[in-house]
């Protein structure tokens, strides 16, 4: 296998995980640390105050799982290779940001496709594979 195609075939896997690390960060950089809390308490709090509070309310209210599945009912219907990653990556984001019953089925799904889409990529297509149920050519 050559370098471009395996560098072809990792790299949705290596965003999958930059995104992983992104919803790690955010989750225990941002969000659970109780110094990040009691800076954002009072009216006059850091600018990222507003980003940490929208980051909250995404889980709270559940919206980063429903996206989540929404990616992985996409990646379902739309079998390209970006929206299997799109719902492996949103998935891993969703499990890890508090959404775990959503997360983990669409980081699921979007995992088995995107394996399906890279497995048929570079599968080449037999001269009889569409039907002509020929085993060779007449003389």
């Amino acid at each position: 296998m050559n370098t471009r195609r395996w560098l072809r075939l990792i790299w949705p896997w290596l965003l999958v995980v930059v995104v992983a690390g992104l919803a790690v960060w955010l989750r225990y950089g941002l969000i659970e640390p109780p110094t990040m809390e009691h800076q954002c308490d009072g009216t006059g709090g850091p600018a990222w105050c507003a980003w940490r509070q929208l980051a909250v309310q995404g889980f709270l209210s559940y919206t980063y799982g429903y996206v989540a599945l929404g990616a992985a009912a996409l990646a379902l219907v739309w079998k390209h290779p970006f929206a299997a990653w799109l719902a492996a990556a949103l998935g891993a984001f969703a499990l890890l940001m508090y959404c775990p019953d959503a997360g983990a089925p669409a980081l699921l799904i979007g995992c088995l496709r995107l394996l399906r889409s890279q497995a048929t990529r570079g599968t080449p297509v037999g001269e009889y594979r569409q039907g002509h149920r020929k085993i060779q050519h007449q003389p």
